[in-house]
């Protein structure tokens, strides 16, 4: 059985109808757990997704209300476990951008594969495969390529 985290733009793009990926994203999860594997949430990709769903439309957010976003997230813990944060987390997270020399906003992409290393996820699922592809302890895995392999 294989293990996805969710990536933010993936959460996003679930969780908004209206969003032009939603039905890509939301075959490509439906297809992973079809096929038995699992996937979860970690409280950075959440704590992300609330930054950018209640933040106003016209600076690039979803402009959804705190209670609704709230509703959102709650949802989607119904649905998907989360991933535990342990007390490893800080010493894997700082190996890895120390290792792989990373930089600036790239960091929380980093805590990301911290908390997938210490959880023992191996895969995420993300729209954006670059902001991991330094990051040889995971595999990057894009919603198309499992929507066009079904």
């Amino acid at each position: 059985m294989k293990t996805y985290l969710l990536d933010t733009n993936i959460i996003l793009r679930f969780s908004n109808p209206s969003d032009g990926q939603h039905e890509l994203v939301t075959n490509a999860v439906a297809a992973i757990l079809a096929n038995g594997d699992e996937c979860y949430l970690a409280p950075q990709v959440l704590i992300e997704m609330w930054v950018v769903a209640t933040r106003p439309t016209d600076v690039n957010g979803l402009g959804w209300s705190t209670i609704y976003t709230r509703n959102v997230i709650e949802q989607l813990m119904q649905r998907f476990p989360i991933a535990e944060e342990t007390p490893q987390l800080f010493p894997t997270w700082l190996d890895i951008v120390s290792t792989h020399k990373v930089l600036g906003k790239r960091t929380h992409d980093a805590r990301i594969a911290a908390v997938m290393i210490t959880a023992a996820i191996n895969h995420i699922l993300t729209l954006n495969p670059s902001d991991f592809s330094n990051i040889p302890e995971m595999t990057v895995v894009h919603p198309e390529s499992i929507v066009s392999a079904g």
